[in-house]
Order: structure tokens, then C-alpha cells, then sequence
């Protein structure tokens, strides 16, 4: 049964960080590139940020580039993603995405900023 759990998100003031955590089990991991989405009420989900399968390549929507930082253990089938300097706008719904031979979504965490 092929799974990915996020954690990490919460209430955070406007300056904050977070550290999201997706942990995937259920297929092969290692060969699947992750990415973050996030999505808001009304607006369409958009890609975070992604990474490749053996963690070289990144990249980042310009709206969080300088911010957040994508990272990945295949060791623990874990992809992170850190959110630094955090802004009333980041607030959404975020969701961990594999893309490989197949897709995989996360069932999404609230990440709210607010003061």
C-alpha cells in the first residue's frame, strides 16, 4: 500500500520557520522525484518546490526561491522541506508529491501564518 504522511505544519508567526517532513513507504522510493505543492481555497495547487531522485537537482517556484530548501534521505525515505522567513501569503495546504513511474499524493498539512 503505497503511502506518503506528512507532519510538520502548524500556527507560525510572520518571520518563522517550519519543517516539513513526508515519509513514503510503499514503493520504490529511490526513484521517484518529490516534490511540495501547496494549495489555497480557490486557487489551483502549485508546485513548492522538487527534487531529483538522487537529490542534485532542486528548484523553486519563485514566490519561496531564497526561503525554503527541499532536501531528501533515501536512507529514510524522507523528503523535508525547509520554510525560513515565513509570510501571511505561505499560508495554505501543503501536500508531498511523488512523480516516477507512477504519482502519489500526501493527504496534505495545514501550514498556517498568522499573527
Amino acid at each position: 500500500q503505497v503511502q506518503l504522511v506528512e507532519s510538520g505544519g502548524g500556527l507560525v508567526q510572520p518571520g518563522g520557520s517550519l519543517r516539513l517532513s513526508c515519509v513514503a513507504s510503499g514503493f520504490t522510493y529511490n526513484n521517484y522525484r518529490m516534490n511540495w505543492y501547496r494549495q489555497t481555497p480557490g486557487k489551483e495547487r502549485e508546485l513548492v518546490a522538487g527534487i531529483s531522485s538522487n537529490g542534485v537537482i532542486t528548484n523553486y517556484a519563485d514566490s519561496v526561491k531564497g526561503r525554503f530548501f527541499i532536501s531528501r534521505d533515501n536512507a529514510k525515505n524522507t523528503v523535508y522541506l525547509q520554510m525560513n522567513s515565513l509570510k501571511p501569503e505561505d499560508t495554505a495546504v501543503y501536500y508531498c508529491n511523488a512523480r516516477g513511474y507512477s504519482t502519489y499524493w500526501g493527504q496534505g498539512t495545514q501550514v498556517t501564518v498568522s499573527s
